[in-house]
């Protein structure tokens, strides 16, 4: 006997009233259509990950919120999550990977990721808020960083620091694929 899918319908609505938003502002904030919110209200479909992972980002909830209905203070005290709940941003080419590891709660404010540069890709940013700084410190390979006009080089177990409210990229210019933790403060 398969499982009941959660009861998705209801508890997005309740968390989109219980914040005084409209569904045409969710949409808005979430990037996901009305008609589309209206009818997982009304568990007429069910929605994909991506799906979720916009809503949780717009109403600021975990996932498990959405989900089974647990908030934080209700959350057992270790949640793990398998790899594949682990939202992925892969640029057009492919050379490069962020693996999204900052809870949705934390976007926009603090944000971490596993950057995977192959050999020869190049992460290449316009620039976030006035004031927003990013960390990257690399695991394994050698990396470029460019922040502005400044460029620097980066070896295995290093850290570069640099402001990213200015045009910046992450390149490997080697010919090996180089794997790295990054952070965005705003």
């Amino acid at each position: 006997m398969a499982a009941e899918p959660p009861p998705l319908g209801p508890r997005l609505q309740q968390l989109r009233k219980r914040r005084k938003l409209t569904l045409e502002q969710l949409a808005t904030r979430s990037g996901v259509s009305r008609s589309m919110l209206s009818q997982i209200e009304r568990s007429q479909t069910n929605p994909t990950f991506a799906t979720l992972w916009n809503l949780t980002r717009a109403l600021g909830v975990e996932l498990s919120e959405l989900v089974d209905g647990r908030s934080g203070a209700q959350a057992a005290a270790i949640l793990v999550l398998p790899e594949h709940f682990t939202p992925e941003i892969r640029t057009a080419d492919g050379g490069c990977l962020l693996r999204i590891l900052s809870p949705a709660a934390n976007a926009g404010a603090f944000e971490w990721y596993e950057l995977i540069l192959k050999a020869g890709a190049a992460l290449v940013s316009e620039p976030h808020a006035p004031g927003a700084m990013e960390h990257l410190t690399l695991i394994e390979g050698s990396l470029e960083v460019e922040s502005g006009a400044a460029m620097s080089t980066i070896a295995a177990g290093g850290t570069a620091r640099y402001p990213a409210d200015v045009p910046h990229a992450i390149h490997n210019r080697s010919g090996e694929p180089a794997r790295a933790i990054l952070v965005v403060v705003q």
